[in-house]
């Protein structure tokens, strides 16, 4: 009887391994399709222009405990503007994590409310956006940046480096804010992206009367980027984005050009 138990366990463990959707059931999760299709993806670079309340969050979470069990040794970072914000979704991670039986796990040998190490060696470490308490990881196998588009593009630029050695994962996911930032610009024209955008008609838990509400609310600016993920030009801006890139010409030649 005991054998036949271990033996069942250890199937599921190799089910689980190859495919993230079935530990997210297990953890209570029925994800939408788009989210099952992102959690069976391999792809190296993920970004997801996602609606408030879409469950870009979840699926993220869900990936990164992923990582964590199924590769020992995983480092992986949540990094979001704020210290508050990175706690929040460690927490998801760890109620998901909580949720699974603890009998087919490795065990949390350390843990508080920004970091947790398991016992096969991988830690998951949540962190506020600033460059200073960042720069000293390297080897990341996964790294998170919520709220993308209000994190600094000097803060991507120095934690891009991290993945150069481990070939690890990245994943952006945030609402637009404006045609701006190292997340706009890897929407429009960035290179080996994979990219998915979720507006808020597109979540069945999201009810049309109540955005409809929501628009009247909170008015187009604000309710295009947070529910319908539309780039809108920011308030104080002279010339349109779109106007700026018209007038570009790469054929022109700088009036100074750089000297090594």
């Amino acid at each position: 009887m005991i054998q036949a138990t271990n033996n069942a366990i250890r199937r599921r463990i190799e089910r689980e391994k190859g495919d993230a959707v079935l530990m997210a059931n297990r953890a209570g999760i029925v994800p939408d399709a788009w989210q099952s299709d992102l959690l069976q993806s391999d792809a190296k670079q993920m970004i997801l222009l996602c609606s408030r309340q879409s469950g870009k969050s979840t699926v993220s979470s869900i990936l990164a405990l992923h990582q964590a069990i199924y590769t020992a040794n995983s480092l992986i970072l949540l990094l979001s503007p704020s210290l508050r914000q990175s706690q929040e979704l460690f927490r998801k991670l760890q109620d998901f994590y909580n949720a699974l039986e603890s009998d087919s796990l490795p065990q949390a040998v350390e843990e508080s409310a920004l970091r947790m190490e398991l016992s096969n060696g991988s830690r998951i470490i949540a962190l506020p956006g600033k460059e200073a308490t960042i720069r000293g990881f390297s080897g990341v196998s996964l790294l998170i940046i919520d709220e993308a588009s209000r994190v600094e593009d000097a803060l991507y630029q120095s934690v891009r480096p991290m993945l150069a050695v481990s070939g690890g994962r990245i994943i952006l996911l945030s609402t637009p804010f404006g045609k701006r930032g190292f997340f706009h610009s890897e929407w429009t024209d960035g290179e080996d992206w994979r990219r998915v955008k979720i507006t808020a008609d597109l979540c069945p838990r999201i009810d049309k009367e109540w955005l409809e509400r929501e628009r009247q609310m909170i008015g187009d600016w604000w309710y295009l980027q947070e529910y319908f993920c539309e780039f809108v030009e920011t308030n104080d801006q002279v010339f349109s984005y779109d106007d700026i890139q018209a007038a570009l010409d790469s054929e022109i030649k700088p009036l100074f050009e750089r000297r090594n």
